[in-house]
């Protein structure tokens, strides 16, 4: 299948997971994964369309990063290392994985070095799974008023990842239980300002995370092929 036969199949699902839950396609962004292909499938990629595009690691984005550039809107969607910060502020423009005090001060420290404010996500491990990053869902009020310290960061809504299921409908709870902690987390006030964004979905369960609220996908072997 070809990049753009995938792209239009994906817009597809998108718009008729849209039409099921009440939901205007305007509020779901689509963030190509670009990690498990080529320079220039990524290339490909961008120039099919697909502005935002999702690494995990700097290691494996730098080159195309530095052909790609402005070209694409880049999202830091992995694990991140406090000592690789200083490789991704400035050239991310979102950072999704935002876990822990540590990492909020490094960026923090980076980002007033370069006189800019960094958009960040702030990963909940929902469903609890020893093998994922991210807050309990417990941790996520006390953490957010902690934030308070580092003025240089800007949570603009939260992130998760499901546990890989083989009916994407058991990916549910974990995607509701996301948009649960958003609004509880708004509702509250820890942050000063309200977040409205929720990154949850992937190849295998987007439709559900749009039905239950997901303003950005992350969206790779669907879209983007897979190679290697």
């Amino acid at each position: 299948m070809s990049m753009q036969e995938r792209i239009r199949l994906v817009e597809s699902r998108i718009a008729q997971a849209c039409e099921r839950s009440g939901r205007s396609r305007e509020q779901v962004n689509v963030i190509a994964v670009t990690k498990y292909v080529s320079l220039e499938t990524a290339r490909a990629a961008v120039d099919a369309g697909l502005r935002h595009v999702g690494e995990n690691r700097w290691q494996d984005a730098q080159a195309k990063w530095e052909s790609i550039g402005t070209d694409a809107v880049w999202h830091f969607i992995g694990h991140l290392q406090s000592n690789k910060v200083k490789d991704v502020v400035g050239k991310f423009a979102y950072i999704h994985s935002l876990d822990r005090l540590s990492l909020a001060k490094e960026l923090d420290r980076q980002a007033e070095k370069q006189g800019i404010t960094v958009d960040c996500f702030v990963q909940v491990n929902v469903s609890g799974e020893e093998s994922k990053h991210g807050l309990a869902p417990e941790q996520l009020l006390p953490f957010a008023e902690q934030l308070a310290a580092y003025p240089r960061i800007r949570v603009v809504g939260l992130m998760t990842m499901a546990p890989y299921e083989a009916e994407a409908e058991a990916t549910r709870p974990v995607f509701r239980g996301l948009r649960e902690l958003r609004d509880r987390l708004n509702a509250s006030g820890a942050l000063g300002y309200g977040v409205e964004h929720l990154s949850m979905g992937m190849s295998g369960d987007f439709e559900v995370a749009i039905e239950e609220g997901a303003t950005w996908i992350r969206l790779g072997t669907v879209l983007v092929g897979k190679e290697g």
